[in-house]
């Protein structure tokens, strides 16, 4: 009986380990485990949901018919946490590019995407997809939950009335690109705290203070801002003085492709 011989196949010494090929899922694989490994993405989605829903359920609790507020949309009555909730989103989308510079993870995130502008175009898709399905599915659990404290006022209303399903879609598209402004923003600027300062005071409170200035002109550019390009989506009926919702939603995108496209530019020109 022959017993059979094992052959070993040497590797001459030198030849290098073959490595896994770099792809944009992969990059996209790996954005969404370090989305949901971080502690701070479980804080600020949680308490972005919670404020949502328990300002939603609160407003529709306390809502009484002859209190004054007949005249608001209905969506915008339900969601009034959504102003809330979006800070806290914000927060979430500066962390996602600010925070990996202030920890330092962003030199090893660097050197296994060389190309370096696929690890941004992967964040922002990632939080983008994750933000918009959270928004809807909270959107539309506030709306339903609250209209069981309304279904016997003025403000009673369904999914089928004209204008609503649009509205709570819209008020998940508007924070969606809010939030990757924001994102923007920390990708730029590099650091949590000025991003914040940045989205707060650039984005929140400077139309505020233009809006106020006696010019005609400045009503029309204002309404044309980030935020109050979001409001205008949110609403089932046409608001006062807001953008069209097509047009709103064109600003907003605008918004969104110069928050991206600077530190996309940036990334190819400064150093880690």
């Amino acid at each position: 009986m022959t017993t059979p011989t094992l052959t070993r196949t040497t590797v001459p010494a030198g030849t290098p380990a073959a490595t896994p090929r770099l792809t944009h899922a992969r990059v996209l694989r790996s954005e969404w485990h370090k989305l949901w490994t971080v502690r701070s993405t479980w804080i600020t989605v949680l308490s972005a949901v919670a404020l949502v829903l328990g300002v939603g359920i609160l407003m529709g609790a306390t809502y009484t018919s002859d209190g004054g507020d007949s005249d608001v949309d209905t969506v915008v009555l339900t969601l009034y946490g959504s102003q809330l909730g979006a800070i806290a989103l914000a927060v979430l989308g500066i962390l996602v590019t600010a925070g990996e510079y202030a920890t330092g993870m962003i030199r090893a995130t660097l050197t296994a995407v060389p190309s370096r502008l696929p690890v941004l175009g992967a964040k922002a898709a990632v939080y983008a997809g994750v933000v918009l399905a959270l928004g809807l599915l909270t959107n539309l659990a506030t709306f339903l939950t609250a209209q069981l404290f309304l279904s016997d006022s003025d403000q009673a209303a369904s999914l089928t009335d004209d204008g609503v399903l649009g509205a709570l879609v819209g008020n998940a598209a508007g924070i969606t690109l809010l939030g990757v402004i924001a994102l923007g923003l920390g990708a730029g600027l590099r650091s949590v705290p000025g991003a914040i300062g940045a989205f707060v005071g650039g984005v929140m409170i400077l139309p505020e203070v233009l809006g106020m200035l006696p010019y005609e002109v400045m009503e029309t550019v204002v309404r044309y801002f980030p935020t109050q390009a979001a409001g205008a989506l949110g609403s089932a009926t046409p608001m006062p003085g807001a953008a069209a919702p097509g047009t709103a939603l064109l600003a907003l995108l605008l918004w969104a492709a110069t928050a991206l496209a600077v530190p996309a530019l940036l990334l190819k020109r400064r150093d880690v």
